[in-house]
């Protein structure tokens, strides 16, 4: 009788080589900084569909150690390169110096470049027992290390993920619908992966994997050539006036800001109830760019008599004052700021509020109230916000209801596709992206609020303080945008849907399906009796293959 054969009779291990660590690691550097490019300038997202195949091509056969070191190397130059504005916020409006900024932001790259170190690492095992078991476990282990990036405790940082570049197509952007934007950044990882395993094909298997090569860069070539064609067309029955206040961002205001800033609100009335070709039955003023508090008798004042005159409902950004939570049962409560939303009804009455539930650490809250002895402040209000806790909805005349959320949370899909679960027919984020001053951080915003109308096939509002003020339709179609930096006003069409999408519906089930199938392979890898416990034991050299797979 035949004995049963090991996987790696048909899996052989993959050989390490002889190439200098210090090479590996400038690669690795290289591949993180080009990648940069698909998500700054002209945002070209070619650069994504081949930058992570060559930081597999340096790690699949490097020392473990050397691995986990490559893909740090690769995290840190991708984060300065794709978001040095950081370094720069917390410079101009942190308090900090240039050093001390771009220190804060080594720390941050230092955080996502454990991760992606992780990544590579868990690469390199599964290539000790198989190149092809590798290359095809890659993709589930990047969408598995991007999730969890987007549920670290406190400081989750899910900005730029690997498929954003790829969602520009509206084609391949319909993906999203049924699998979050986790099922782009697999397809994209997938294709790096092919193209790593293709390059490393020994002269008898070159002929096959290219050709597998060239079928799906062809496949790929052709939906995004093609199928936005196919794309539906809407229309819009509403539209909703969006107010781009456009206020330089301060770090606390006088006792008097009011009146002396009577000329501006009079400017930002005037647009806001400006006539036009359209008749708008929604008015929406961006996250809270200003003083504006309900509680401030001047500025309730002002807001009530807006709705009324705009006889229709009114949505704010504003810093609501309410009772801690752990100070609620005492007589005397201490008041608490909430970065909130409100919607005012045509009477000038206050009928919703949503509270911001994921804030900005270091900027809105302080995750580590230690760490506020070294780092400042980007908010006059840091360590001072809390959270909210509850995603709310407003209702609007007809019976439909929105989900308003603000600024930072449109990064995250789980939490915005929570607003279309709960029965929200339209999607409003309001945002003051006036911090980021002159970078490409309100583009980078645009791009990730954008996939987020597409997951819950609803659409979106976005209003913010200096641009980019846009409407959204639910397949991804972007609608008159104001420009950056203008005081202006502009009608945004929208409209209300109340399908699901699969992603609504189901949430992240491919993500924790990538976390899965990423769990059963790095703990094979573990068998006890296995080569790839050999390997591990083994110095990475130029192993003669009839060596290896005989062992």
């Amino acid at each position: 009788m035949t004995p049963l054969r090991s996987w790696t009779h048909f899996f052989p291990p993959y050989p390490g080589s002889a190439t200098p660590a210090a090479f590996r690691l400038v690669c690795s550097a290289v591949s993180g900084a080009a990648l940069s490019l698909s998500y700054t300038g002209f945002y070209f997202s070619v650069y994504s569909w081949f930058c992570i195949g060559l930081l597999l091509l340096v790690i699949l056969d490097a020392r473990p150690p050397i691995a986990f070191a490559c893909g740090f190397v690769h995290t840190l130059l991708f984060v300065f390169t794709s978001v040095p504005w950081i370094a720069t916020v917390l410079a101009v409006h942190g308090g900090l110096s240039r050093v001390g900024g771009w220190a804060i932001l080594f720390l941050i790259a230092s955080v996502i470049g454990i991760l992606t170190g992780t990544f590579a690492w868990c690469v390199r095992r599964l290539a000790q027992r198989s190149l092809m078991l590798a290359c095809a476990g890659a993709p589930f282990l990047w969408v598995t290390f991007e999730f969890a990036l987007a549920h670290l405790p406190e400081i989750s940082f899910p900005w730029n993920l690997l498929g954003y570049p790829a969602s520009a197509n509206h084609a391949l952007l319909q993906l999203t619908t049924i699998t979050g934007i986790w099922g782009l950044s697999f397809a994209v990882a997938a294709f790096n992966a092919l193209l790593a395993w293709t390059t490393l094909a020994p002269t008898p298997a070159l002929k096959i994997r290219a050709t597998f090569l060239v079928a799906a860069a062809f496949l790929i070539l052709t939906v995004m050539a093609i199928g936005p064609r196919f794309v539906p067309r809407t229309s819009a029955a509403h539209f909703a006036r969006a107010v781009q206040p456009n206020f330089p961002e301060a770090m606390e205001y006088p006792a008097d800001w009011f009146k002396t800033h009577a000329r501006d609100l009079e400017e930002i009335e005037q647009l806001s109830l400006a006539p036009s070709n359209h008749s708008a039955d929604l008015l929406v003023w961006p996250e809270a760019p200003a003083p504006f508090s309900f509680e401030d008798p001047q500025f309730a004042r002002h807001a009530s008599l807006l709705a009324i005159h705009f006889q229709h409902p009114f949505l704010a950004g504003v810093i609501e004052w309410k009772p801690a939570p752990e100070s609620s049962a005492s007589a005397h409560a201490a008041l608490a700021p909430y970065n909130s939303a409100i919607l005012l009804d045509p009477q000038g009455q206050k009928v919703f509020t949503y509270d911001k539930i994921h804030l900005v650490p270091f900027g809105e809250y302080e995750p580590f109230p230690l760490i506020h002895r070294v780092v400042a402040s980007v908010s006059d209000e840091v360590g001072g916000f809390r959270k909210g806790s509850r995603y709310s909805l407003a209702h609007l005349p007809g019976g439909y209801a929105f989900g308003a959320f603000i600024c930072y949370e449109a990064i995250y899909p789980g939490e915005v596709r929570r607003f279309a679960a709960a029965g929200a027919d339209l999607l409003v984020n309001i945002s003051n992206d006036g911090w980021f001053g002159r970078s490409a951080a309100p583009e980078q915003h645009l791009r990730m609020a954008r996939v987020r109308a597409v997951e819950n096939r609803r659409w979106l509002l976005r209003v913010t303080n200096n641009g980019f003020t846009v409407s959204v339709d639910p397949y991804g179609r972007v609608f008159r945008p104001l420009p950056p930096d203008v005081r202006a006003a502009v009608d945004l069409p929208y409209d209300f849907r109340t399908d699901e999408s699969i992603y609504t519906r189901f949430g992240d089930w491919f993500a924790w399906l990538c976390v899965l199938v990423s769990a059963i392979l790095v703990a094979s890898t573990f068998k006890k009796g296995n080569t790839a416990r050999e390997e591990l034991l083994m110095p990475v050299t130029d192993i003669p293959p009839s060596l290896v797979t005989s062992s």
